[in-house]
C-alpha cells in the first residue's frame, strides 16, 4: 500500500512539474520571436597558401534578421596576431555590416585562429575562424643575360 501511496504522489508531482515546464517552453518561444538576430554569411575564412607578409585581410559580413536592434559587446581573437574590428554602432533590423580581421602574416606555418563574436542577439555568441598557411617568399633573382647573337650591339 505504500508503495501505490508513493507511486500515486510521484506521478501527481510529475504531472504539477511537467505542466510548469510547459507553460515556460510556450513563454520562451515567444520571447525568443523577439529580438535581435545575427546571421553570418560565412563563420570560416580559408586564406589558402599565402607568402610571408602578404594580405592576411578578411571580412565577415553578417546581419541582423531579428526585429531589434544588435549591438556587438566585443570581438575578441585568440591570439595577439590577430586583430578584429568591428561597429561600435547598433545594427538596426534588417541592415548589414562587417568585422574586418587582419592576421599578422609575418608569422609563417599553419594559419588556425578563432573569433569570438559577443553580443545581445538571441544566439549571444558565434566563433568565427581563419585558417591557411603562411610560406617564405620566393628568393627573388634577377634573370641573367645570356650571351647569344644579336644580344651585341653592331657597330658600323
Amino acid at each position: 500500500m505504500k508503495k501505490v501511496v508513493l507511486l500515486v504522489t510521484v506521478m501527481f508531482f510529475a504531472s504539477f512539474v511537467f505542466s510548469q515546464d510547459k507553460d515556460k517552453v510556450t513563454q520562451t518561444i515567444e520571447q525568443s520571436s523577439n529580438g535581435p538576430q545575427i546571421t553570418f554569411d560565412k563563420v570560416v575564412h580559408d586564406h589558402g597558401t599565402i607568402y610571408k607578409d602578404g594580405d592576411g585581410n578578411c571580412k565577415f559580413k553578417f546581419t541582423n534578421n531579428g526585429n531589434e536592434p544588435l549591438v556587438l559587446s566585443t570581438v575578441r581573437s585568440s591570439c595577439g596576431c590577430t586583430v578584429p574590428k568591428w561597429p561600435r554602432e547598433p545594427i538596426l533590423p534588417g541592415k548589414s555590416s562587417v568585422i574586418s580581421v587582419k592576421y599578422d602574416t609575418r608569422r609563417m606555418g599553419a594559419i588556425n585562429k578563432r573569433i569570438t563574436v559577443l553580443s545581445n542577439a538571441k544566439t549571444a555568441s558565434v566563433v568565427l575562424s581563419i585558417k591557411g598557411k603562411i610560406l617564405p617568399k620566393p628568393a627573388e633573382t634577377m634573370p641573367e643575360k645570356t650571351p647569344g647573337t644579336g644580344t651585341t650591339p653592331k657597330t658600323k
